[in-house]
């Protein structure tokens, strides 16, 4: 079978995007505890993150949701990240302003290992993307909207999204503000 261009940087691309959701997975982490998800939508599913990320802009007036919602329409696929927020009860820790992890949990706040565990994981899987020239880009907004779509369970509260393309000119930079600027 002939694969040109377009085909062979898609699949590119997917294969990629399995390597980042490993990276993800196997990246250190606080305690040893693994409190980390992930998943790689495409297709309709990413059609279906994208629109919410356009229904969040008309919600909130927050522009950048409509052009972050650009790029991941225009990208192959879209890794998700997040983590799960069950504290890793550490004694007097404190780390994340409170005392102790049950007054973590009673105020509802994060577990600070758990988010420095998420930033570590998506530092790995963004090294992946830049090993394999996959432009990509670190998207809040994409990960909030794919906590509204409800693919993590319910106690994963912070997630990014991170896109990836192959086209001659990353599609990640020169970014107008929203949709209706291009």
């Amino acid at each position: 079978m002939l694969y040109k261009r377009e085909n062979a940087a898609e699949k590119a691309a997917m294969r990629v995007a399995q390597q980042m959701v490993a990276a993800a997975v196997t990246a250190p982490k606080g305690c040893g505890i693994d409190n980390i998800e992930a998943a790689v939508l495409d297709g309709e599913d990413k059609d279906t993150l994208s629109q919410i990320m356009r229904d969040i802009a008309k919600e909130t007036g927050a522009d950048f949701f409509l052009r972050d919602a650009g790029n991941v329409d225009d990208s192959h696929c879209i890794v998700i990240i997040g983590v799960d927020n069950a504290p890793i009860a550490l004694e007097n820790c404190g780390l994340c302003g409170f005392k102790n992890c049950g007054e973590t949990s009673k105020a509802g706040a994060n577990c600070a290992f758990n988010t420095v565990d998420l930033g570590i994981a998506i530092g790995s899987a963004v090294s992946i993307a830049a090993d394999n020239r996959i432009d990509n880009r670190i998207m809040f907004s994409a990960g909030k909207a794919a906590i509204r779509m409800g693919i993590f369970p319910k106690n994963v509260r912070v997630c990014f999204g991170i896109p990836l393309s192959t086209t001659g000119k990353s599609i990640f930079f020169d970014r107008t503000s929203s949709e209706d600027d291009e």
